[in-house]
């Protein structure tokens, strides 16, 4: 069903990394959400009201906040997708991200408002009414929203989108709660407690905790979150696939939104290659990379030694040493200064980005110490770098 509206309203809807494509699938889904909530709101609200239930009451209004959050689906892909201006030089791609924060802010006001709602159902109990007609269409909207949450999740994964992804997650819980709901009404008609006011209360923290986890994902990204490890490992492959390039590192994406993803990394060449060649080689990896994963990215060049023996036997020793302390340890950028005191072994400490402030200072001073006890001519100079 949703392929045959993507091809029915959608032009070029394979060509995903055009940014007016890829908004027109957002605006779809919007829409279709728009159409869909507003539907399930009346349907249940109606429902509610006859059967005399809170907890279907309640569905409704989460119905009503999910039409809401679909309107600002609408508003934000096309926001997202304005071009870069003064004040904005990086584009408004994280527009999309605010959006996705207005949604949770809707989800929790809704489910706190059905909280209150719910706890005073249960100190204040009315028997909902049972009607099988009613119970049957209550139990069709369970089926529009498996149907929302399989296009939501299908389009939030094929373009990348957090908030449609969202979205889905969200009608998922929908479907649960609803269930739950048809359940327990029937189940009331059995029972002299407040199972009713109950449920209501267990689906108002549901659609809370939703709003929570939107809120701290999307909070996450507007902070700046890990980079994909496939596309670190896709750009790595790129970059190491070119001659005269024999390592990289310190590889860093920024994301200011869906399709405006910048990089920048150092690339390790050879100290004794032609520097036009090395330039041009960089230079037009940088345009491959861009052409084939929309990435804007920078590259530093650093020189190393290559083919020495002596060079390659001091980084296998200091290799060795960091290890030994530490088999998640890693170094890159080495490189030395002679002398006939003092050699300094000069390289950048790898470690993982959860490693205490106080262990990376002990790690330090234990591979300094090993190294010196190698040789007492050697002094490491270390910088230390994050692994995420």
């Amino acid at each position: 069903m949703i392929r045959l509206l993507i091809h029915r309203f959608i032009p070029d809807y394979e060509q995903i990394s055009n940014k007016k494509v890829r908004e027109r699938y957002g605006v779809l889904c919007g829409v279709l959400g728009v159409i869909c909530n507003v539907f399930l709101f009346a349907v249940k609200f109606v429902i509610g009201t006859v059967m005399n239930s809170i907890a279907i009451i309640s569905d409704a209004f989460n119905n009503l906040s999910d039409m809401g959050s679909s309107l600002v689906t609408i508003i934000g892909v096309k926001m997202s997708n304005r071009h870069a201006d003064k004040e904005h030089p990086f584009g408004h791609g994280r527009i999309e991200y605010i959006s996705s924060l207005i949604v949770s802010f809707i989800i929790l006001l809704v489910g706190f408002e059905l909280f209150k709602n719910s706890a005073d159902k249960i100190f204040h109990p009315q028997k909902p009414e049972l009607s099988v007609i009613l119970m049957v269409i209550l139990s069709l909207s369970v089926l529009v929203k498996v149907w929302m949450f399989s296009y939501n999740r299908y389009v939030g994964k094929k373009i990348h989108s957090t908030v449609i992804y969202a979205t889905a997650r969200d009608s998922l819980n929908d479907v649960i709660a609803t269930g739950a709901v048809i359940l327990t009404t029937i189940a009331g008609h059995f029972v002299s407690f407040p199972v009713d006011g109950i449920v209501g209360l267990i689906v108002s923290v549901l659609v809370m905790f939703t709003g929570f986890q939107i809120a701290k994902d999307t909070i996450g990204m507007l902070l700046g979150s890990p980079p994909d490890p496939e596309m670190v490992k896709e750009i790595s492959n790129i970059i190491l696939s070119k001659d005269g390039i024999v390592g990289v590192h310190d590889l860093i994406i920024h994301d200011y939104g869906p399709g405006r993803v910048m990089a920048s990394v150092h690339a390790e060449v050879p100290d004794d290659i032609d520097i036009v060649r090395i330039h041009e080689i960089i230079d037009q990896t940088e345009k491959d990379i861009y052409r084939e994963m929309d990435v804007h990215i920078v590259i530093h060049m650093d020189p190393i030694t290559v083919n020495s023996e002596r060079m390659d036997a001091l980084k296998a020793m200091v290799t060795e040493a960091v290890k030994s302390v530490d088999e998640a340890y890693n170094i890159h950028d080495f490189r030395m200064t002679d002398g006939e005191h003092n050699i300094n072994l000069i390289f950048d400490l790898e470690v993982p980005c959860s490693l205490k402030h106080s262990e990376r200072e002990k790690a330090v001073k234990e591979i300094k110490r090993r190294l010196s006890e190698k040789d007492s001519r050697y002094q490491a100079v270390i910088q230390v770098d994050d692994v995420f």
